[in-house]
């Protein structure tokens, strides 16, 4: 029986190392934290006979393993990693352990800086008011080997289970640059600004890792109205015209291309081609930003076959995205809008322009490289006061005094935020208290869900 080491002890992680042992490996999980809370998984796992090691620093060893497999929080040029593929370890991302075992279905490989997650979840909303068993998967939560441990293997079988018709996988760069031979179907790149950069480095680096998806998909869906791609993508199409699809807010002749092929906005309604769709006011979200969304579900669906009734009825149904633009109450007519996915000044910038003004914005966290011009901008026009928490709050600060006339507080923590957001509404005549960070979350959370999650909870608690 063959060894293999997965690292990472969180949700893809387990996920791999069951899906191993499924495959009659013999695999080791380990994880360098030692949190009380792994405890109950550690004896899970070895109840299923998968060896835990807590608070482990993976060496690799080509005699005690012959493969290796990440989790996408895992560095990829992490130097053990880099040994171990030198030393000829196999050595791979989760994604890719699933494709192995997932690649005779078609898959939807989202990608993008912003607006993968509500774009991969309106995909998968279609799909499935198609009738097709079409889980969303990946970076939106539920890993892709858990996709792949519902497939019957072998003679093993439920006889009450659906038969798989596609994966929609949300692949984040980390996801994609351990994976290097997942190739969907369809490929769609949402947007593309500067993120990750403390991971990727530059610039060309995190562009080269999500092309590698799109170029490895047999049709391509793409954002025209992004400026990085439509400069940097329209011009090195080649043969490639024929299977590559844009999206435009503004019609079909603003449509990269000679053909204008894609999907766009007229008269108020979403197309495909030559074909109408669905009224854009079926959609429940706000934000232009949302509209382009609109388009690439509607393109992906298209080109898989969905038929246009389908497409419309999941739009008019989709309720929208937890942790992006998610409506928490409404409280003396101030509406608490929980934005916690917006992680970087561009998503930030975003989730501000949607929402009505003025705005009473909480930001920070663990900050990011990126340019924060826009962001201030948009700041500027639309919010009374900034309340900053996190370790942020300092640098943000000065940001807001050199660049911005707006009021801001440092108040630290969530729980002051909210407090303080819900005094300053009414004295400011604020519509809006914004959870909006343009931040990680890992100064005070472990991730921008239960970072969110906190929010919600002080909002409803009020």
């Amino acid at each position: 029986m063959q060894n293999a080491y997965v690292i990472g002890l969180g949700q893809s992680g387990i996920s791999a190392a069951r899906l191993l042992k499924r495959e009659g490996w013999h695999v080791t999980i380990s994880d360098r934290n030692l949190a009380e809370a792994l405890a109950k998984t550690q004896q899970q796992l070895e109840a299923e006979s998968i060896a835990v090691k807590l608070g482990h620093t993976f060496e690799p060893d080509p005699v005690l393993m012959q493969r290796v497999v990440v989790s996408p929080g895992v560095r990829w040029d992490l130097p053990a990693l880099v040994k171990a593929r030198e030393l000829g370890i196999e050595t791979m991302g989760e994604v890719e352990l699933a494709w192995r075992s997932l690649q005779s279905y078609p898959w939807v490989g989202i990608t993008g800086t912003n607006g993968k997650t509500t774009t991969t979840a309106l995909i998968a909303a279609i799909f499935q008011a198609a009738g097709l068993n079409a889980p969303a998967c990946g970076n939106i939560g539920y890993a892709v080997c858990e996709v792949a441990l519902t497939v019957p293997s072998g003679q093993s079988s439920d006889p009450n289970a659906k038969p798989l018709d596609w994966v929609i996988a949300e692949l984040s760069s980390y996801q994609i640059e351990a994976s290097i031979h997942v190739a969907p179907q369809i490929g769609v790149w949402t947007t593309f600004t500067p993120d990750h950069l403390n991971r990727h480095y530059t610039l060309e680096n995190y562009f080269n890792i999500k092309a590698q998806l799109l170029n490895q998909s047999q049709y391509r869906v793409l954002n025209g109205d992004d400026p990085y791609l439509r400069e940097t993508l329209h011009h090195t199409e080649g043969d490639r015209w024929e299977s590559t699809y844009w999206t435009s807010v503004t019609g079909r002749a603003n449509l990269p291309g000679k053909t204008h092929q894609g999907a766009y906005i007229e008269d108020g309604l979403a197309w495909f081609q030559d074909e109408p769709i669905v009224p854009v006011s079926a959609l429940r979200m706000v934000g232009v930003h949302n509209h382009q969304n609109l388009l690439m579900a509607v393109a992906t669906a298209r080109l898989a076959g969905i038929p246009k009734e389908a497409i419309a009825q999941a739009v008019h149904d989709f309720p929208g995205v937890s942790h992006r633009l998610e409506l928490i109450r409404t409280r003396n007519g101030i509406q608490f809008i929980n934005d916690s996915k917006a992680t970087n000044y561009d998503a930030a910038q975003v989730g501000l322009s949607a929402v009505e003004r003025p705005v009473i914005l909480i930001a920070g966290g663990e900050a990011k490289a990126g340019d924060d011009a826009a962001w201030l901008n948009t700041i500027q026009e639309k919010v009374t006061t900034v309340l900053l928490i996190g370790s942020a709050a300092p640098a943000f600060a000065q940001r807001l005094k050199e660049a911005t006339t707006c009021p801001f507080e440092i108040v630290e923590t969530m729980d002051r935020a909210v407090v303080r957001g819900a005094e300053l509404a009414p004295q400011t005549q604020a519509k809006v208290v914004l959870l909006s960070p343009a931040c990680a979350s890992f100064d005070q959370y472990q991730n921008f869900e239960q970072r969110g999650d906190h929010f919600r909870q002080l909002c409803l608690a009020l």
